[in-house]
């Protein structure tokens, strides 16, 4: 009896998204991005990382520390993009604080995200919200009782990931997204790497769409 070979699947392409949870481009990005990873059939990986640590030696320059000038433009801008994409989103949200922020105020969102992720789950429906709580939503995602609510509103357990947060696997994993971000020369929130090739920003998505498509082309 012959036995017939079955062919062996491709492997699935991969986009890994360097971002922190209190970038409005991030989330402006969301929609997109799913779309991207849906039609292409790719795997999303994301990486939360401390951005205000690690941009400032590869290239950054954080918005609170911009001269004037630039953070007008930047206010320009968001306005641009909210419109052209109808989505919804606050220019100077009540829980960004644009003046005095605590030190890593943006970090456990990040940390819940991770702890989604290896807890199992898909994790992008928790950043998203995440992000849609803190600019289009007016809730202040640095407290942990509103951070379990939009968990548990998005049906994953609040609670559990909470208590996860801190956890060392969740913690070397957000140092290690920072580690790798720094290494590959990561400046911007998000930047979006296929084979190696950096795409910085949510409007570079129609270059990385380009990508997956060369990709898939050569994969056959």
């Amino acid at each position: 009896m012959v036995r017939l070979r079955r062919p062996k699947r491709s492997a699935m392409i991969e986009i890994s998204c360097f971002y922190t949870l209190s970038s409005p481009w991030a989330y402006l990005a969301g929609p997109r991005l799913q779309d991207v990873v849906r039609r292409h059939r790719a795997r999303l990986l994301l990486k939360p990382f401390d951005f205000q640590d690690v941009v400032p030696r590869t290239g950054g320059v954080p918005i609170r520390t911009r001269p004037r000038p630039r953070r007008d433009y930047h206010a320009v801008e968001l306005d641009r993009w909210r419109r052209h994409l109808g989505m919804p989103l606050n220019l100077t949200p009540r829980f960004y604080p644009m003046e005095n922020p605590v030190p890593g105020w943006n970090k456990p969102a990040g940390h819940m995200v991770i702890a989604a992720r290896q807890a199992g789950e898909d994790p992008f429906p928790l950043s998203h919200a995440l992000l849609r709580a803190l600019w289009a939503e007016e809730r202040d995602i640095a407290d942990p009782r509103v951070r379990g609510a939009i968990a548990d509103e998005n049906g994953y357990d609040g609670p559990a990931l909470l208590a996860a947060e801190t956890t060392e696997a969740v913690q070397r994993e957000y140092r290690d997204n920072g580690a790798e971000a720094e290494r590959l020369g990561v400046f911007g929130s998000p930047t979006f790497v296929v084979a190696g090739e950096l795409f910085w920003g949510q409007d570079r998505l129609d270059f990385v769409d380009r990508a997956l498509d060369r990709l898939r082309q050569a994969k056959g």
